[in-house]
């Protein structure tokens, strides 16, 4: 400071004439801040150094106590310290010096102007010398001003050259932290390269690089735990391709034997359904020629009963045959005792009645023969009666046995009716049985195609599992997973 002073030819008489402008300054300067402020604030680049008006405010302030101390012309430890903290200020904010500069010269600009303005000499009366007075009082001040610019500048060069210093040897300290990283990294990717997933990064490092550190670890940790469940899962992959191949050959052994079989079943289930449709046609036929018979025996039937009623006239007539037989008889009894009678008149009358007695001979010996014809008539007529009687009674018994007859192919006729109604109907649902097994065989025939493409897919999944297995082998972890260890 002593070495500013003199050089700036601050000495005593000049820092006693500063602080004799102490109350003009003081006077002055909240105008001067006010218009330097004002343009701050119409400033962009400036601006931004603030964040509201009350920090501009605040700022305004602090550079008004600031000039006061300046006008104390002391420059000493307070005045020191104050320059250094605004100095440091600057230099934190990143203020650069041609904001600085500027400011100093509006400042400069308004004080310069209010000396001028109170001190110069105005009139005859002014004393002589006064012009020269005022450019001393002009002068210092200005010289006071310079060395604060000085000395503000110079403050925030040093911090800005500290900061400089303290960014290079904090570059350099990390550029060794970086060094170290990547070394430490480096062979902890090398093993990593080499399959070991054991690989941890245990060494110090910065505290900026912790993170990296951590997320490596962590990284290869999870890597290392993903490559273990890879390895299990891929060995209970290939033990459950195994099973699944055997599986699939067994699935596909039987589903070639179904596909036969069925094959078979449905070549038989033809041959049925063929044999069905020949019983469904003969117990068609078998229903036409009951329901023919029934016809025939309704027919017999009512045949029957005209019988009987013929056989009931034959019965008829022949009593009434007897009762004639029995007049034809009775006839011929009165016709021999007419002739008896005759023949003992005739031997009354002696040789007169000899013709006549011949003649009542042979009336009576006819009368004789038609009584034992009547007779013998009479004998066949009872016999043909009781014969008629039988014949009724065989032709009632034949026509209840028609009509029984009748009765039980009428229920044959309904038995046989449904047989072939029963018949059709296996029939149709045997034909759409058929079809079904048909169409299962279709699908089983392409359910044995599928099978086997599965079981060409799992033979091709296990090896590609046992090629899965020998890349996940090739990695080192840490310790063997349970699953392995088992």
């Amino acid at each position: 400071m002593d070495e500013r002073l003199e050089f700036l030819g601050l000495d005593p008489d000049a820092r006693r004439r500063l602080k004799a402008l102490q109350p003009l300054v003081a006077a002055e300067i909240k105008p001067a801040l006010d218009a330097f402020y004002a343009q701050v604030r119409a400033t962009p680049q400036t601006r931004a150094f603030f964040t509201d008006d009350s920090h501009i405010d605040g700022a305004s302030r602090a550079q008004e106590k600031h000039w006061a101390l300046i006008a104390e012309a002391q420059f000493d430890t307070a005045y020191v310290d104050g320059v250094r903290r605004i100095g440091q200020a600057h230099a934190r904010l990143g203020l650069e010096p041609r904001w600085y500069i500027g400011g100093y010269a509006r400042i400069l600009d308004g004080l310069v102007r209010g000396v001028i303005e109170a001190r110069w000499p105005k009139g005859f009366l002014a004393p002589k010398g006064g012009a020269e007075a005022v450019g001393e009082d002009v002068g210092v001040l200005i010289r006071a001003a310079m060395l604060d610019m000085d000395f503000a500048i110079s403050i925030y060069l040093e911090a800005l050259d500290e900061a400089r210093q303290r960014l290079e040897a904090e570059r350099r300290a990390s550029e060794a932290r970086q060094a170290h990283l990547v070394e430490v990294l480096g062979a902890a990717l090398a093993r990593l390269s080499a399959r070991d997933l054991g690989v941890r990064v245990v060494a110090p490092v910065g505290e900026e690089f912790q993170a990296l550190k951590d997320d490596f670890n962590n990284a290869v940790a999870a890597l290392e735990a993903a490559m273990t469940a890879v390895s299990d899962s891929t060995e209970s992959v290939a033990g459950g391709v195994v099973q699944i191949g055997a599986a699939a050959d067994d699935l596909s052994r039987r589903t070639e034997q179904q596909a036969a079989s069925l094959e078979e079943t449905a070549a038989a289930l033809e041959q049925i359904t063929a044999t069905v449709q020949k019983s469904a046609e003969g117990a068609r036929q078998a229903s036409e020629a009951v329901a023919t018979a029934k016809a025939q025996a309704e027919r017999s039937a009512a045949v029957m009963t005209e019988t009987q009623g013929a056989m009931g006239e034959i019965e008829h007539s022949a009593s009434q045959i007897s009762q004639i037989i029995g007049v034809i008889d009775e006839i011929a009894f009165q016709t021999n005792l007419l002739a008896l009678n005759a023949g003992v008149e005739a031997a009354r009358a002696g040789d007169a009645g000899k013709g006549f007695a011949v003649v009542a001979s042979e009336v009576r010996a006819l009368a004789q023969r038609s009584a034992d014809a009547a007779k013998e008539i009479k004998t066949l007529i009872s016999a043909s009666t009781q014969q008629v009687e039988q014949g009724v009674a065989l032709v009632a018994q034949t026509g209840e046995a028609l009509t029984g007859i009748l009765e039980q192919v009428a229920e044959i006729d309904g038995l046989v009716s449904e047989i072939a109604a029963s018949s059709e109907e296996q029939s149709v649902g045997l034909a759409q049985v058929n079809t079904a097994v048909n169409q299962m065989d279709h699908l089983t025939q392409q359910n044995a195609a599928m099978v086997q493409q599965t079981t060409a897919a799992t033979h091709t999944l296990k090896s590609q599992a046992d090629d899965l297995g020998q890349l996940v082998g090739a990695f080192t972890v840490a310790a063997p997973s349970q699953s392995r260890a088992a």
